[in-house]
């Protein structure tokens, strides 16, 4: 129906929402398929939801990028709807919807009682048997449903229910969230293990170190920003204050609105506070963060911004969280540092802020990267706004953004020229040379390392290889960062040349035979020609499109490996799928590329997709059959719980074959697999000195044998050395001899001899072995 050749009036379905689901099917940790993704070149697919004004949809995109769809119904509107995962499983606590796996959670307008109010109940169906095996009820509208292996969250006005995802009883809520005017109602971020939400008030006791930097911004940018800022800001009071005067609400002004600032008149809700809690081990029941209740399950609470919070979002780790406000101008980029007694002992480090723009635009969506060095910020304006950032802070340079690796904090250069003792002496010495402000350098082409070293301590801290404590004060410093690309969604797809090939379920991919530029040509953005929102969702994926443009080449491994960036998909509510490629590279202007040079950003589409369903199209319901790739997914996934759990996996063959279990700690064989399996596995815990004491030309190895002819190797004999000058004397040992006897060359001791001890029985004459002596001269 797609590539029909139909004329393009044809019909389409109105979507409401979009967004990229995490489930069972594109779980690297979990799904076995993936656990050689680097030796198979398997990768996840992505999978993407879409709700229309009647019923939803479900859609794979694999790596071959024919994309197929899994699931397909009209029953309504839907607002929220999530795949749940598999839950954690143990022997003490076992899944009592095992068999029902996968499950759907949908909030519709029309809820399976029928008579409680619209978007009031969440209804939990089973995509294998097709049956609903639970419906929660509420008695105020769910406003969005968040999940991840341990919980399942729903989100109401000002408050959030949590489940348990074994048995869907309720497990703990939270009744003082911050209202926000929308799109996010009641805005939360959940992570795997903890869920971070707008507290309506600041509790001194429980509020951690750090937080939000307000005043104390320390560049150059930031002072401009900020006094921009205030010019905005004094202006938009003289606006509130004229139109208090008249009596008259701005017509832009929703209910919603209205209903916050009565709100606020009654109580005085503080906005812009954040409260993270681990939802393990939180309390059950009400969780309340007060001045008499005690911080049990409460990781941070802390500062984020001065207006009420809009979005939120954790990276993959969990350890970033990246926040944005109603007016949308800057996004802030915290890092949480917990500590194990209390919250108020955390540090929350403010490293980034993200500056868009000056213009007021909410925000919908918010996207990592997986190695979390890419940040896209979608707003309702259908911009998606692509920042870079590197997980422990810092300026991003060519160093840090360039390769397709993550680098560390500090090059190599840095740790060994012994940069910080030149600047410590510089400063030292000359006193007017920085500037009293910290972070600020008196001279306009000082380096950027003047403002690191005022605060000395940390600096080596971080320098050297020993990080301290981090959660202990000063704080390091904040970076402004403005977005590298601007990726506006078009009305309609310009040049777009179909290509031929199979297709599942006819959603073709095409590709789109368009140059790079780096100024692409103007679009009307769609806000301002339709009038309304705009929804948008992002997310990061290896590239399909190399696929798609050469269908008859065989994909190689390491094909996705060429770029440094993975490719950005941006869906749209038109529909189409688009896959942009993002190009970092030095910028274009620098004098001279170093490690330091900033970056600039190519971006081009690449391929689209067009999923958006028409009336005619048939709809896909459960029951599914076995070999369904969500079916198939949940069960991979189950399978791998039971086994980590220790449990026997029900229904599970005789005796399992070593390359099915994957269970490597359980097993006793030893080959080529366990090699594999230890690779992925991190040794190194921690970088050496650069130099091992006994690597000085002070030192001297020799060995002493206990046969009467003694031969002495040091690194100035000439038994090692291929050979040896002139002047030297005759080799201790000559080579050349047929007959060479190599025991008497025993470099290593037979056996090892226990150290003599005080009060040993065992005399020192018996010690009969191989005595080293290593020779320290100064």
């Amino acid at each position: 129906q797609a590539y029909s050749g139909t004329p393009p009036a044809e019909e389409k379905e109105k979507i409401i929402w979009v967004r990229f689901e995490n489930a069972d099917l594109n779980d690297t940790s979990r799904n076995m398929e993936f656990h050689e993704i680097h030796s198979t070149g398997n990768e996840p697919p992505l999978l993407l939801m879409i709700g229309y004004s009647d019923g939803m949809q479900v859609w794979s995109i694999p790596i071959s990028g024919e994309a197929q769809e899994l699931f397909s119904v009209r029953h309504g509107p839907v607002r929220a709807a999530r795949i749940l995962p598999a839950p954690q499983i143990s022997a003490q606590k076992c899944d009592n919807f095992s068999e029902k796996r996968p499950l759907l959670g949908v909030c519709k307008s029309i809820g399976s009682s029928g008579t409680s109010p619209p978007y009031c109940c969440v209804d939990l169906y089973s995509l294998r048997t097709g049956e609903m095996v639970k419906s929660i009820q509420f008695k105020t509208p769910i406003y969005d449903l968040h999940c991840n292996k341990r919980i399942l969250v729903v989100v109401l006005q000002e408050k959030i229910a949590a489940f348990d995802s074994c048995t869907f009883t309720k497990k703990f809520f939270v009744t003082s969230c911050y209202p926000c005017p929308g799109p996010n109602m009641n805005p939360i971020a959940l992570g795997s293990r903890w869920l971070a939400y707008a507290e309506n008030k600041l509790i001194r006791c429980h509020q951690s170190r750090g937080g939000a930097c307000g005043d104390n911004i320390q560049s150059y940018t930031a002072t401009v920003i900020s006094a921009a800022k205030t010019i905005k800001t004094g202006l938009t009071m003289v606006g509130k204050v004229v139109t208090q005067l008249t009596g008259t609400l701005p017509s832009g002004a929703t209910e919603e609105e209205i209903l916050a600032h009565s709100n606020m008149r009654r109580s005085p809700l503080v906005p812009g506070i954040i409260t993270i809690i681990d939802t393990e081990t939180v309390a059950e029941g009400q969780v309340l963060v007060s001045e008499d209740s005690d911080s049990d399950g409460i990781v941070a609470h802390f500062p984020a911004h001065e207006k009420p919070i809009c979005c939120m979002a954790f990276n993959p780790s969990g350890m970033l969280l990246v926040t944005t406000d109603t007016l949308g101008h800057d996004f802030h980029v915290f890092q949480i540092l917990t500590h194990p007694w209390s919250s108020s002992q955390s540090a929350v480090h403010h490293l980034y802020t993200l500056h868009r723009g000056e213009t007021e635009a909410k925000v919908q969506d918010i996207s990592f990267s997986h190695d979390c060095r890419w940040v896209v910020v979608s707003t309702l304006r259908g911009t998606s706004h692509v920042f870079p950032i590197n997980p422990y802070g810092g300026q991003p340079c060519v160093r840090t953004h360039m390769s397709p690796r993550v680098v560390n904090r500090m090059s190599r250069f840095q740790k060994s020229a012994g940069l910080e003792e030149i600047e410590q002496e510089l400063t030292s010495k000359q006193g007017g040379r920085c500037s009293p402000v910290p972070g600020l350098s008196s001279s306009p082409s000082g380096s950027p390392l003047h403002g690191k070293l005022n605060s000395q301590d940390t600096y080596n801290n971080f320098t050297n290889n020993n990080p301290g404590n981090p959660r202990l004060l000063p704080l390091p410093s904040l970076t402004v960062v403005l977005p590298l690309a601007q990726i506006k969604q078009p009305m309609t797809l310009g040049t777009i040349t179909k290509r031929t090939g199979p297709y599942l379920f006819g959603a073709g991919c095409f590709s789109i035979k368009a140059p790079c530029k780096s100024k692409p040509a103007p679009q009307i953005s769609p806000s301002k020609s339709v009038g309304g929102e705009f929804c948008v969702a992002a997310v990061f994926g290896s590239s399909r499109s190399w696929f798609a443009n050469n269908p008859g080449l065989k994909r190689e491994k390491d094909q996705s490996k060429q770029f440094v960036v993975e490719s950005l998909y941006i869906i749209s509510c038109y529909g189409s799928l688009v896959e942009h490629v993002l190009e970092p590279r030095p910028l274009s202007t620098a004098p001279k590329i170093s490690d330091d040079t900033p970056l600039e950003m190519m971006t081009c589409p690449r391929a689209s997709w067009t999923l958006v369903r028409t009336p005619q199209w048939n709809e896909l319901q459960p029951p599914f059959n076995a070999n369904h790739p969500l079916l198939l997914a949940a069960d991979a996934v189950q399978y791998y719980q039971y086994l980590l759990a220790g449990l026997v996996p029900p229904g599970s063959p005789g005796p399992i074959t070593r390359h099915e279990s994957y269970d490597s700690l359980a097993s006793d064989h030893s080959g080529q697999e366990d090699e594999e399996w230890l690779s992925q596995v991190e040794i190194v815990t921690h970088t050496g000195p650069h130099r091992r004491l006994w690597m000085g030309p002070q030192f001297q190895f020799k060995t002493i044998h206990p046969s009467g002819q003694t031969t002495v190797i040091s690194s100035s004999s000439s038994v090692l050395q291929s050979h040896g000058p002139s002047d030297t004397p005759q080799p201790l040992l000559d080579f050349d001899t047929d007959d060479l006897d190599l025991n008497s060359l025993r470099i290593q001791p037979v056996r090892s001899e226990p150290v003599s001890m005080p009060g040993s029985s065992r005399p020192v004459s018996d010690r009969r072995g191989v005595s080293t002596v290593i020779d320290a001269t100064s």
